[in-house]
């Protein structure tokens, strides 16, 4: 049996690399004799990096920034060479604002800011690279981007870096130099790297949807919602508009899908002229998924929670979709899994397994995660390796 493994991380237990070496070593287990091969991917939050340097290799380069409360925190960028001299740098937003850098009392996304990740795309462009591909997710922070703006030259740290529920005592004044930040990434690609497509604001948008997760109550959601709202418009109403190559009128570049990605980050990037792509799909490239499929008998995948958003997308329905093309079978190891099996089916999933089944279960795993989750993945393979 040929297998192919494919997970993404396990937040908080195990990146995606991690957790394909833990599925590898459980399967073998069992049936040594399988040829398997890894190939871990990531939907763009933390360990981003690690995925496309074990895809691709290039050189990391280290840097200090801001976390979300303006600490200084470790970062790194991964330089690849596509070509002879044309470079694209990555850039795993999470490590200067993900929500894993604030312990639970400092989730406070009235006062976080996204400036450090603008100071990762500053030391990208001190690089000299071709293409910039910001990978946005696991967010702690719903400042729409303005922190990024900040680094990038555009207002001041005292107006535009104070976190999202700042931004509706703005004025115009604020976003002095936003067109010359445009200028400083004219000549350069830049990429939003996102599975997340909710706009910027809205019932759908990112203060209602994900505000609560980074620690808003419903009335801090509320008034993110209207910050939000209020930045916008001075964006809008202060610098020259995209336009939309199709029809030639201004972009609503607050509706655009991704546009609420990371807290709005994908909205200040989209300001830049960035477009978005799956994050998914930029591993799958990295790996030649497509390439591995045709030679294989198997795909086992998984994540942490396998729930009704893996529905939607992600590295568990991105996998299967292409492995479903091909005729293979998709096996899903999970954390823990909340959906029945008519929605699994519907997605193209063979079989779906729980490393945790209980509340016993799911102490021992967060205590020892690879071993849970080795010794669950050598039990998949006694059902599925001839």
């Amino acid at each position: 049996m040929r297998v192919l493994i494919s997970p993404a991380a396990f937040p908080g237990m195990l990146t995606a690399v991690q957790a394909a070496e833990a599925m590898a070593e459980g399967w073998r287990r069992r049936a040594p004799e399988d040829d398997l091969t890894l190939a871990p991917l990531s939907a763009g939050g933390p360990g981003f990096l690690s995925v496309l340097a074990t895809a691709v290799g290039g050189v990391s380069v280290a840097t200090t920034v801001s976390d979300p409360l303006g600490r200084d925190v470790p970062a790194s960028l991964l330089l690849v060479e596509d070509a002879p001299g044309v470079r694209t740098a990555y850039i795993e937003a999470a490590q200067a604002n993900g929500l894993h850098l604030l312990a639970a009392d400092e989730r406070r996304p009235l006062v976080t800011s996204s400036f450090g990740v603008g100071q990762l795309v500053r030391a990208a462009l001190e690089e000299g690279v071709s293409r910039i591909v910001v990978a946005v997710g696991d967010s702690g922070t719903n400042d729409g981007g303005a922190g990024l703006l900040c680094a990038l030259g555009v207002g001041d740290t005292t107006r535009l870096a104070r976190g999202g529920g700042a931004l509706h005592e703005m004025d115009a004044d604020a976003l002095a130099g936003l067109d010359e930040a445009r200028d400083l990434l004219a000549g350069t690609e830049l990429v939003i790297a996102t599975e997340d497509r909710c706009p910027l604001l809205g019932f759908d948008g990112t203060s209602a949807l994900d505000a609560p997760e980074r620690g808003a109550s419903p009335v801090q959601a509320q008034a993110l919602e209207t910050a939000l709202g209020h930045f916008h418009d001075l964006v809008r109403r202060t610098s020259t508009p995209a336009l939309d190559l199709l029809t030639g009128l201004p972009r609503r570049l607050e509706r655009e899908p991704g546009a609420g990605a990371g807290g709005g980050l994908g909205y200040a990037l989209l300001v830049l002229g960035a477009h978005v792509e799956s994050a998914v799909d930029i591993g799958q490239r990295a790996w030649g998924i497509e390439s591995l499929l045709e030679r294989h008998d198997l795909v086992l995948t998984g994540e942490g929670c396998f729930d009704w958003t893996s529905l939607r997308g992600g590295v568990v329905a991105g996998v299967s979709a292409l492995a479903a093309i091909r005729g293979l079978p998709t096996v899903v190891l999970a954390g823990e899994v909340t959906v029945g099996r008519r929605e699994t089916m519907a997605l193209g999933v063979s079989g779906v397994y729980a490393v945790a089944e209980n509340a016993e279960q799911s102490t021992h795993m967060m205590a020892d995660p690879v071993g849970s989750l080795t010794a669950r993945a050598a039990r998949v393979a006694g059902t599925w390796s001839p």
